[in-house]
């Protein structure tokens, strides 16, 4: 049995930033890792959640809404995965970085309700602000460009 694409890279090797994880057609998976794998460093299941309702909303009302299939959590807890279709890598990249920047300037939390969320009690929204700011910190270190490689290797 083959193993899928993201079980080929060697998670010792990551450090946090945006990758491309694969390209399927028109579909980009883009890896948005916040934490070093297998560090011990793992958001808690109250963040991730608080930043999927707040970048899930905020990216589906962006310039790219419209291009934007999924956005969610990774199992592992160091990350999330974006798929596009149809947007190029940078315009994804710099959205992601506005997007970031808009949830730091939210004052609610998104879905935060019974009928809207099947756990609604386990959100808070300083908790995805944090998250949020130690992420775009990452990626604003990168600069104005991000290569979106894996250890160097193109997809």
């Amino acid at each position: 049995m083959d193993k899928i694409a993201s079980f080929t890279v060697d998670h010792d090797l990551l450090t946090e930033g945006m990758y491309i994880s694969r390209i399927d057609g028109d579909i980009t998976t883009f890896d948005l890792r916040c934490r070093k794998p297998n560090m011990g460093d793992y958001m808690d299941n109250v963040t991730m959640h608080s930043v999927e309702h707040m970048f899930a909303t905020l990216v589906r009302n962006s310039a790219i809404g419209d291009k934007v299939i999924y956005f969610g959590p990774m199992g592992c807890r160091t990350g999330f995965y974006l798929l596009t279709s149809s947007v190029a890598p940078d315009a994804v990249f710099e959205e992601t970085k506005k997007v970031l920047r808009g949830i730091l300037n939210e004052d609610k939390m998104y879905g935060q309700s019974r009928r809207e969320c099947g756990n609604y009690l386990e959100l808070d929204l300083e908790k995805a602000k944090t998250e949020c700011r130690r992420y775009l910190d990452i990626l604003e270190s990168k600069g104005e460009k991000n290569d979106f490689t894996y250890k160097g290797e193109k997809i």
